[in-house]
């Protein structure tokens, strides 16, 4: 359930200037060369606000979308880089976090010993599922590929009991697709068939690469479509999985063979290490279902192809250049655009950061992360909330009772600033130099055996889901906490010297929107402690729903490419977390002096430079592919309708602009969003 939404930054000691007209530094955060001043504001304040950047920034063939994001991500793996680098130059203990960041960096760039090794680092595992002689092997096997590979068939993990956050429990979920979501085995249009018969290439190819002979492989990939078009079939849409009332099912253990299906439940269970347990959360029952009665049905040999396509898909992008580069060309061509592969030290980058996450981290904030910044952000996130609070107290939908249970959940907030007080123990991780393969297997397992340990115990909740290096943010709701990690916490999102409107409209927008998210369509779900209750009366509830559907109606009708619409169902959490930060940093900012005067920088208002940092945080490019891929797997509107999806919905922004009614983005006043 944490939602990991877009990145915070840290805001210094705010600095306003003293004369009605001055020349801002292009390095204090507003660069005059990003604009397109021949773009009218009303017409699209997207293209007028970042037209300038999106011209000097074309995407690179290795990327499907390009923004500022990209370039502060970029940015950060070549700081990373550079601290892996020292490492490499000096004595490293072994078993120490420097030597396994190092090693783990040296295997993935060792393109020749890759090439070399062909298939033969997944051989072991793929033997292993050969040799599997009936059903009960294939569950043994489910559960000890769930391990270290994408689940197969349905999901289990171990987290915060939904209705009592305080406990950790078992969960299982649907899971066992290779495509990312069920629409890509079902929708019948051009390209969504395109994207199947491509994928099929893909697990022929792989399958090959793998050792298989051609017929073989072309039987294999048949079999392993069939069962993930049957997996699909049953999957819940992305759209239901948004509730999180939905998604929630409590069982008894022992209730599992009569309230979800027949199996071998205690050994399955026993395989996965998670035995000792009464009850767990089965979040979608009917695909779990399925899931039971395809290994039920299936001939074992396609069971067997299955298993072994979860490892080879895994496995792919540690592998040689045969399978980086067929993964490449589904995963990265075909389903986004993008026309070349990244560097592999940038992939490495990534390997490392996920593997050894805050052994990075720690390196990264000792160098990237001033102590003095963590107190800065905490002043920021205060006035960030104090502003939410005064406006869930004006609101008039909501009644005083509501509101007063939403004021005791704002101010219980968890707030989580620049890294963890406690670091993450790696010592029971070996990285060796068997294979790059075989290390990422040992990381997977790594943490799924942290993972594994919490069962039944009482929630951490200091524990991170980000690393401290991430370019991101979260909101959790089952802790209820907001968490801003160093990584974003730098410019282009927050500047030092720069002045407040510039810093209330980046940064402060997206903590707002951060807060929001305890208080949007899932958010507001959650109590002050993290458990899903309701704490609305009936009335407010329904006039809740009945603002958030004039954002639903409102995207539903963004055209994003030819005739594909945008998801307001979908996307409707971003949206109102979107709305309310900007309403609620523009709220905060009225309070400062910069405001209050009104004074004019480079020719713009305080309010003017407001909103043109606000749209500058999604200034980027992207390509058609990668629009159909976001618009059908991000809960995220895509960055142009962040501005011209979101904007229209702000009065504030009309007289900024001096936005007319006849101006494309104009919305009469009782057709804009009014929530938070």
């Amino acid at each position: 359930m944490k939602r990991i939404v877009f990145p915070i930054i840290v805001l210094a000691i705010m600095v306003t200037t003293s004369c009605s007209q001055q020349k801002a530094s292009q390095n204090d955060g507003l660069n005059l060369a990003n604009l397109d001043t021949t773009a009218a504001p009303g017409e699209s304040f997207y293209q007028y606000a970042t037209g300038g950047w999106q011209k000097a920034n074309p995407i690179p063939d290795e990327y499907a979308r390009y923004g500022s994001f990209d370039k502060l991500r970029e940015e950060n793996q070549s700081q990373i880089q550079g601290l892996i680098e020292e490492l490499g130059k000096q004595e490293n203990a072994s078993g120490s976090n420097a030597q396994k960041v190092g090693d783990l960096y040296k295997m993935g760039l060792d393109s020749a010993k890759l090439n070399a090794d062909g298939a033969a680092p997944i051989q072991a595992q793929l033997q292993e599922i050969a040799d599997a002689k009936d059903k009960k092997d294939i569950i043994r096997l489910t559960a000890l590929v769930g391990r270290y590979a994408s689940n197969p068939f349905f999901g289990f993990s171990v987290g915060p009991d939904d209705m009592n956050s305080t406990i950790n429990i078992a969960h299982l979920y649907q899971s066992g697709i290779g495509m990312g979501d069920r629409d890509y085995y079902l929708l019948q249009d051009d390209h969504t068939q395109m994207v199947r018969q491509e994928y099929v290439k893909l697990l022929e190819k792989q399958f090959t690469n793998a050792g298989y002979a051609d017929a073989d492989a072309k039987q294999a990939a048949a079999q392993v479509m069939s069962i993930e078009t049957e997996l699909a079939k049953a999957h819940i849409s992305k759209e239901m999985r948004r509730r999180p009332e939905l998604n929630y099912h409590k069982i008894a253990a022992a209730d599992l063979n009569k309230q979800v299906a027949p199996f071998e439940w205690d050994f399955f269970f026993e395989q996965t290490g998670a035995s000792a347990f009464d009850s767990l959360n089965v979040s979608q029952i009917e695909p779990v279902k399925a899931s039971i009665a395809l290994i039920d049905k299936q001939p074992i040999d396609a069971l067997k192809n299955y298993l072994s396509w979860k490892v080879i898909n895994s496995a792919a992008s540690y592998l040689s250049d045969d399978f980086i580069n067929a993964n490449f060309d589904f995963y990265g061509k075909t389903l986004s655009g993008s026309k070349e592969l990244r560097p592999r030290w940038r992939r490495s980058i990534d390997a490392v950061n996920g593997a050894l996450g805050e052994a990075v981290g720690q390196l990264y904030v000792q160098k990237y992360f001033p102590p003095e910044a963590k107190e800065r952000m905490l002043t920021l996130v205060e006035n960030l909330r104090i502003s939410l609070g005064e406006r869930i107290n004006q609101v008039e939908w909501m009644s005083d009772a509501t509101k007063a249970k939403a004021e005791e959940k704002l101010n219980t907030f968890i707030v989580k600033i620049g890294y963890p007080d406690k670091w993450k123990d790696y010592s029971p991780l070996d990285i060796k130099d068997d294979s790059y393969w075989q290390n990422i297997v040992r990381a997977s397992e790594f943490e799924y055996d942290d993972m594994l340990k919490d069962l039944g115990k009482p929630v951490d909740k200091s524990k991170w889901y980000m690393s401290p290096q991430t370019v991101n943010a979260y909101y959790n709701p089952s802790s209820n906490e907001i968490c801003f990690p160093a990584g974003i916490l730098q410019p282009p999102f927050f500047y030092m010297n720069g002045d407040d409107a510039i810093n209330y409209g980046g940064i402060g927008v997206v903590i707002g929107h951060e807060m929001t998210h305890g208080f949007d369509d899932q958010g507001r779900k959650f109590d002050k402690d993290g458990n899903l209750a309701d704490w609305w009366t009936p009335e407010d509830a329904t006039r809740f729903d009945e603002r958030a559907a004039v954002l639903v109606r409102h995207f539903d009708n963004i055209v994003v490419l030819d005739t594909v619409r945008a998801n307001g169902t979908y996307t409707l959490g971003e949206n109102i977390a979107d709305h309310g930060g900007l309403q609620v940093s523009h709220h905060a900012f009225l309070k400062t002096p910069q405001a209050q005067s009104n004074e004019k920088i480079d020719g713009f208002t305080s309010e003017q430079r407001f909103f043109l940092s606000y749209a500058n945080l999604w200034a980027g490019n992207v390509r058609d592919a990668e629009i159909l891929r976001l618009t059908r797997i991000d809960p995220h509107s895509l960055g142009k309708w962040r501005v011209d999806g979101a904007l229209p919905h702000i009065d504030a922004w009309y007289e900024a602009f001096n936005i007319q009614p006849s101006d494309p983005l104009y919305l009469p006043k009782e057709q804009r969003a009014s929530i938070w």
